[in-house]
C-alpha cells in the first residue's frame, strides 16, 4: 500500500530505475559521444516538452541505443548528427511527438473544428 502511494506522488519507481540505466549508459559513452549525447538530452527535454514516461523513456533509451551502436562502429560524431544538430535533435525528436503536451491541444482543434463542420453541414 505505501509502494503505491509513494509512487503516486513521485512516479513509478520502474521509470526511475529505466532512467538512472539510461544515464548509466551515457556515461559509458567515450567522450565526445557522451557530451554530445548530453547535449541533445538537454536540448530535447526543453524542446520536446513531452510529458508521457513512457514516451519520454523510449526516446531516451533509443538515443543511447543510436549512440551506443555508432560508437561501437567508429562512426564519428558529425556522421550521426550531420551539419546541423538542430536539424537532426529535430527530425529525431519527431519520432516521439505522441508525447508532446500540444498533442492535447491538437486534437482539442481538429475535434473543434469538425464539430463546426458538422453544424455547417446540418443547416
Amino acid at each position: 500500500m505505501a509502494k503505491r502511494w509513494i509512487e503516486k506522488v513521485t512516479g513509478p519507481f520502474e521509470d526511475k530505475r529505466r532512467y538512472r540505466q539510461y544515464k548509466a549508459r551515457v556515461q559509458q559513452l567515450p567522450p565526445s559521444y557522451r557530451t554530445t549525447v548530453e547535449a541533445l538530452d538537454r536540448y530535447l527535454m526543453y524542446r520536446g516538452a513531452i510529458t508521457n514516461a513512457d514516451v519520454l523513456l523510449e526516446m531516451a533509451e533509443d538515443l543511447a541505443d543510436l549512440f551506443e551502436q555508432n560508437a561501437a562502429a567508429g562512426v564519428p560524431v558529425r556522421g550521426i548528427v550531420g551539419d546541423d544538430p538542430v536539424e537532426f535533435a529535430e527530425t529525431f525528436l519527431a519520432n516521439y511527438s505522441d508525447g508532446q503536451w500540444i498533442d492535447g491541444e491538437r486534437r482539442r482543434l481538429i475535434a473543434a473544428i469538425e464539430r463546426v463542420e458538422q453544424e455547417e453541414e446540418s443547416r
